[in-house]
């Protein structure tokens, strides 16, 4: 009886041993896909070293941010994740969008593409900002995009992008999919120290990828980039903040245009305030936060304070409408937007349909599209 149940363990303990090497043997093999990108390394590094943004072997914020601040245990964050008690986090309906020709778009004018994704037609040049048109993670069927009556992907770019603009490289900023298919149509690439480095391994040409740290300005034609601080964070895989994260501010002819990316509220949206008196339109976040993320995203009390913060002539709120990364009904983003816009008159808040052209120099007026669409309805 006592050698069966020696034998018995023995048979369990290389079972057990077997499993963990399946897990491991499949956890490097997801963690070389080519999805998830390469770090930095080489020159690349050596120059992210020299970075005053980069300290103990990752890049820091400005102010101290943990990534989690979890309101409950550890597992609790864990389980609500995954089973969240929370209704209405999908739209029940296809959200309404206007189709527009991208390749035609009129000149001095902008679409929104959902979440934090852009298209612009600046002087003629054609600027693509984060655009992700398959999957916001690493793997599709965990967070699937929302139902369209029309859906943009890398097909309807235009044939040309004259500028991308990449403000990090979490997977619902940087899509692998979209990239390796406008890649051969993207003329010059603007991005994050470190960020090239996924970009050369999914094939773009290194002469056309310009890495930028905190402050540092280059010229694109005519178009002078700014790279700002944000207080967010990086990485596709286990090892975080290995590359930058940033806003830009985006100035050409007589226009100036805030590009926010990912940011939790601090002190420096004050300072690019202060420094940009002038701004004319600020893409800011709204969407997918959480009190456990409070100091990576920006939560809705903060949302008017960064309007005031940056005193742009007109705003727009994206990061929402597309996913569900975070546990809140999939409309309170939009509900927030029309209840800032009601107490804040000052602010000029516009709500443009994904796909709907707007104009830069000419006044449009914007309805609450998911309150005038019954289709909107929860």
């Amino acid at each position: 009886m006592g050698f069966s149940l020696k034998k018995f363990f023995k048979c369990m303990f290389f079972i057990f041993l077997g499993v963990i090497l399946i897990i491991a043997i499949g956890a490097v093999v997801v963690l070389n896909l080519p999805s998830f990108g390469k770090l930095p390394s080489g020159e690349r590094l050596a120059r992210i070293e020299q970075s005053p943004n980069y300290r103990e072997g990752h890049f820091q914020n400005l102010s101290e941010t943990p990534d989690l601040t979890p309101t409950g245990s550890q597992f609790s964050l864990f389980y609500n994740y995954f089973f969240p008690n929370t209704k209405d986090l999908y739209p029940q309906k296809p959200l309404p969008t206007v189709r527009t020709e991208l390749g035609s778009l009129p000149d001095n004018t902008w679409v929104w593409l959902g979440h934090s994704s852009y298209l612009m037609n600046i002087e003629g040049k054609k600027v693509l900002i984060d655009p992700v048109f398959h999957s916001a993670s690493s793997f599709s069927f965990i967070v699937k995009p929302f139902e369209y009556t029309y859906t943009y992907t890398p097909e309807d770019m235009p044939q040309k992008i004259d500028l991308l603009v990449l403000t990090h490289d979490h997977w619902d900023h940087l899509d692998y999919k979209t990239m390796k298919a406008i890649k051969d149509s993207v003329q010059q690439v603007v991005c994050p120290l470190g960020v090239g480095s996924h970009l050369e391994y999914w094939g773009f040409a290194p002469e056309r990828i310009t890495e930028l740290d905190w402050n540092d300005i280059t010229r694109v034609g005519e178009m002078t980039l700014t790279c700002l601080p944000a207080r967010h964070f990086s990485g596709r895989g286990l090892r975080r903040a290995k590359t930058l994260w940033a806003s830009y501010m985006l100035q050409v002819a007589d226009r100036t245009i805030f590009v926010g990316g990912d940011s939790g509220y601090d002190t420096h949206f004050a300072q690019i305030g202060k420094r940009f008196p002038s701004i004319d339109l600020a893409l800011v976040e709204n969407g997918q936060y959480s009190e456990n993320w409070r100091y990576i995203h920006t939560l809705p009390k903060y949302l008017p304070q960064v309007m005031q913060d940056l005193g742009a002539k007109t705003y727009f709120a994206g990061h929402n409408s597309k996913f569900k990364l975070a546990q809140h009904p999939w409309y309170e983003p939009l509900e927030t937007i029309a209840k800032i816009t009601k107490e804040h008159p000052e602010y000029h808040i516009i709500t443009p349909k994904i796909g709907q052209v707007v104009y830069l120099d000419k006044e449009q007026t914007f309805t609450h599209w998911w309150e005038a669409n019954e289709t909107m309805s929860r």
